[in-house]
């Protein structure tokens, strides 16, 4: 029996699952099955994939695999696995690392100083790399208005701001939901985090549009996407209900959501964040084919 693993946990983990991990075969059967993934792309879309959900598999192990299928990047890792994503040629579409992580956000003035710090100092490493999205979030409400929670982002996101333009990366908020995963998140429906992207008032804030979040959450998933895209920098992937494949066993149709987001002209990423329930590298072949628009 799998052990059930969520975001949260995996997120507070990443750093030390390449020495830990179990051993994935990657075998030269799937290199080739691979290797036909890549070779039907059509171009359209920048593939990338969320570390967290494949832990099992060692970060080495994951990169090859990912580059052989055709993404151009691993996510949600932080600056210090750099080295292991430029070995294969791989971007990271979106830096970790955040202080505080989920639940302790920008919401909160106290929380301001270390989150600031972080940026000055992860700043210069991204853009150096070549990199250009690090990650922030909210945080929970626990009691506080969203109104005040608007506010304090905004305060702290003007200070994050000058630094994010400075080095030429995007600070980027993720849109998660309250309702299943991350019970009390603040940011958890799109007019919030577009309002936090009016005040801040800068190109360098946007927002992470996790498909599968938002779908919990308000639904109304392409309508949303065709009116904010310029806000949003990125974008997750997920099977509705349960996180699962996004294949027939859930409710979105992923094809006509990835047309909707080319549609746009978005020239972004768009991530895998689904928790595979078959074989993790077949689902992963399964979702960047469905996401090829």
């Amino acid at each position: 029996m799998k052990k059930k693993i969520s975001r949260r946990t995996a997120i507070r983990a990443v750093a030390g699952t390449t020495a830990l991990a179990g051993t994935v075969e990657f075998s030269a059967s799937s290199v080739i099955a691979a290797e036909e993934v890549k070779s039907s792309l059509k171009g359209h879309v920048n593939h990338s994939v969320c570390r967290w959900c494949y832990n099992q598999i060692p970060l080495e192990k994951l990169c090859q695999a990912s580059k052989s299928m055709g993404l151009a990047s691993v996510e949600l890792v932080t600056v210090k696995e750099f080295p292991v994503l430029k070995e294969h040629g791989l971007a990271c579409a979106m830096v970790s690392g955040v202080p505080g992580g989920i639940e302790n956000g920008l919401n909160r003035i106290e929380n301001h100083d270390k989150i600031v710090a972080f940026f000055e100092e992860a700043a210069p490493v991204v853009a150096k790399a070549g990199f250009r999205n690090i990650i922030c979030f909210s945080g929970n409400r626990r009691g506080m208005s969203d109104e005040e929670g608007l506010k304090n982002c905004a305060i702290g996101l003007k200070r994050i701001v000058p630094i994010a333009e400075k080095h030429n990366v995007t600070a980027v908020m993720e849109l998660l939901n309250s309702k299943v995963n991350h019970r009390d998140y603040m940011c958890d429906h799109t007019p919030w985090g577009v309002e936090l992207c009016k005040q801040v008032g800068s190109e360098r804030f946007k927002l992470l549009y996790d498909i599968y979040h938002m779908q919990i959450m308000e639904g109304d998933v392409i309508a949303t996407i065709k009116k904010h895209h310029p806000y949003i920098a990125h974008y997750h992937t997920g099977g509705v209900p349960g996180r699962a494949e996004i294949d027939d066993t859930q409710e979105l149709y992923y094809p006509a959501i990835m047309k909707a987001i080319v549609d746009t002209g978005f020239k972004g990423h768009v991530a895998q964040e689904f928790v595979p329930k078959r074989d993790p590298l077949t689902s992963l072949k399964q979702g960047v084919l469905i996401c090829d628009v």
